[in-house]
């Protein structure tokens, strides 16, 4: 197992991931603790002189005009994390939560946040152990970062509340325990140093991301053997086409897809039809999987700036001995891009949904109806169309923005919130509609093929039906179906990385 250190820089979509599933382990570089230690010293010496210093010696929003006194500023940072520890929900999965923590300790190793290496230290001690604290997925509005899950995490860290431990869900403090791990005693200024950004809204968003790529690339597979299954042209994927207008996602969708149909019998044994052009959702797919590919590019920029980031507040500035409040935590940039995310996804699956539609319906394909060979005693892929319909309306009710919300906070101090988690969590719920919407299509192509035979398809797309065939039988009459759509999906998000690596 690789180690991946951590210098507030250079955290990349690829190693979140790897963190998620515990692919790396996770250090501080020597540069981040010099300057943890530097912010803390900071920190130290105002609060050792009582100076007023927001969240150091004050209390915090409203109460920000009340000095705490110095014997009690260690019980105000532990009061912030146990009254902000309010989230609602089922769980996060515990990839999210590995993810959250080393996104926070990414952030920490900045070092503008004050807070003590040996807690920074102590975080990381979490993920070596993997204990997971149970963080639910509700109650974050995206204001000063996402205080409520940020704080379950710190809760536990403290030795309280809940984690995940050696498959049980337990004590915080009996794992830590059995983890050989003391709890954090805070003190001045940590408790707001381990909750302030939106990591949460990161870590879901950010895993959500790695995840849609993966589909995109998938839905040029599937719309190519869609295309070649219904004896469609290739020549709206030309490149002198999409060179005229050059958007990059449309240029390398075409590319991807005159490579899956390269040398295709399918293609060649209709090329002189007649037919000159095809319906939308074949002929432009370059564009509109392009729009998707664009899209997710800009979130994906805007995600690798917030992972390396500071976003505390306030933040230490040890260089000038400044202790300055800002906005920083603030979840605007990715809450938007991640409502962004959805919207382009839900058009993805739309005009999956649509070719689809194509395959199934025989005046449309020219192929036996719902692509069973006994049409009326079995119903075939019927209802898996009404399945994927139902996922791409759901993602289109989830496709409204989250970021175009806000509903003031904190006594009229937070009075403008960003949403940013729940654009995160619609984000990642409409991905993993779209992957089963695109599964389903992958599936009815490699079905639809059975059809054509003896003609085969291009190299690439035999090679994709073979991989498919591995895992789901092709359909002689009916049977469950749904484990055969469940597989679809795994295909698409995890089965077909070899393949897809091929592609751009």
């Amino acid at each position: 197992m690789r180690t991946l250190v951590l210098t507030g820089e250079g955290f990349s979509l690829k190693d979140l991931e790897a963190v998620a599933h515990r692919r790396v382990r996770v250090c501080l570089a020597p540069g981040a603790a010099r300057r943890i230690r530097a912010s803390r010293r900071v920190v130290d010496r105002l609060a050792s002189r009582g100076t007023v210093s927001y969240g150091i010696t004050t209390g915090f929003g409203r109460f920000s005009d009340v000095v705490i006194p110095k014997d009690k500023i260690g019980q105000l940072q532990r009061n912030l994390i146990r009254s902000h520890a309010a989230g609602v929900g089922d769980p996060l999965p515990a990839e999210a939560v590995r993810a959250m923590i080393a996104l926070r300790a990414n952030t920490l190793a900045r070092g503008f946040s004050g807070i003590r290496l040996e807690t920074v230290e102590r975080l990381l001690a979490l993920l070596d152990r993997d204990v997971i604290p149970v963080v639910p997925e509700k109650g974050s509005v995206g204001a000063s970062g996402d205080l409520a899950p940020l704080a379950h995490l710190a809760l536990a860290l403290m030795g309280e509340g809940e984690v995940f431990f050696r498959g049980r869900r337990m004590r915080a403090s009996r794992a830590l325990a059995a983890a050989r791990l003391h709890p954090v005693e805070l003190a001045a200024k940590e408790g707001l140093a381990l909750i302030n950004g939106v990591q949460m809204t990161c870590a879901v968003g950010g895993l959500a991301l790695a995840r849609a790529a993966r589909v995109v690339r998938a839905a040029d597979l599937a719309g190519a053997l869609t295309v070649d299954a219904c004896r469609g042209t290739d020549v709206a994927f030309d490149a002198r086409i999409v060179d005229a207008r050059p958007h990059p996602g449309a240029r390398a969708s075409a590319a991807n897809l005159r490579r899956l149909l390269a040398g295709s019998g399918i293609r060649e044994s209709h090329r002189d039809c007649g037919q000159i052009q095809d319906n939308y959702s074949l002929r432009c797919m370059p564009q509109v999987h392009g729009s998707v590919r664009d899209a997710l590019a800009f979130a994906g920029r805007v995600l690798d700036i917030e992972m390396n980031s500071a976003t505390d507040n306030p933040m230490v500035f040890a260089r000038d001995g400044e202790v300055l409040s800002g906005g920083n935590f603030h979840g605007a940039p990715v809450g938007a891009v991640f409502d962004l995310g959805a919207i382009v996804l839900t058009d993805l699956a739309s005009i999956s949904e649509r070719r689809l539609e194509r395959l199934l319906n025989p005046s449309l394909s020219g192929l036996p109806g719902f692509l069973t060979p006994d049409g009326g005693l079995h119903s075939g892929f019927m209802m898996a169309q009404v399945t994927a319909a139902a996922l791409t309306s759901e993602c289109k009710v989830l496709s409204h923005p989250a970021s175009c919300d806000s509903i003031p906070t904190g006594a009229a101090k937070e009075d403008h919130v960003s949403m940013s988690p729940i654009a995160a969590r619609k984000f990642a719920a409409v991905v993993d509609n779209v992957a089963t919407v695109v599964g389903i299509e992958l599936l009815a192509g490699c079905q639809a093929l059975e059809f054509l035979r003896p003609l085969r398809s291009s190299a690439m797309l035999e090679r994709a039906r073979a991989r498919v065939r591995r895992r789901v039988p092709a359909w002689k009459r009916d049977r469950f179906i749904a484990p055969d759509l469940e597989a679809g999906r795994e295909l698409i998000l995890h089965g077909l990385d070899e393949l897809l690596a091929d592609l751009e």
